[in-house]
């Protein structure tokens, strides 16, 4: 499967109506419902981070983010919530929101440990 940027570079050369675009890059078995009602790529974004984060419930909160937001802290947000462990099959979406606001804040969010 390709990633985004490989069909967005794809689509530079080829173009394509971004619909078609956003088609090819298949992120959930509900593609086809959800699909027919994205029509930008910040809300195509959006849905495929509500799905990765296991957080359908709040979908337009995260197309709100990735319309709003920068997609660096998102993208930092999202690394942190799905790399934190013993989340299995658990809502990541709260860890989310909650590096995100610590990200806002300037805060880092990992921290050094230097005890000896």
């Amino acid at each position: 499967m390709q990633s985004f940027k490989e069909l967005a570079a794809k689509h530079k050369k080829d173009p394509k109506g971004m619909r078609e675009l956003l088609q090819e890059w298949q992120f959930s078995p509900d593609r086809e419902k959800s699909q027919k009602y994205v029509k930008h790529e910040y809300q195509d974004y959006g849905v495929r981070l509500s799905y990765k984060l296991n957080d359908r419930k709040h979908t337009s909160l995260y197309i709100g983010l990735a319309k709003k937001e920068k997609r660096e802290l998102l993208e930092k947000a999202y690394s942190f919530a799905v790399d934190y462990p013993n989340m299995e099959g658990k809502n990541r979406g709260r860890l989310f929101m909650w590096a995100l606001g610590k990200l806002r804040k300037g805060g880092k969010l990992y921290e050094k440990n230097n005890q000896k």
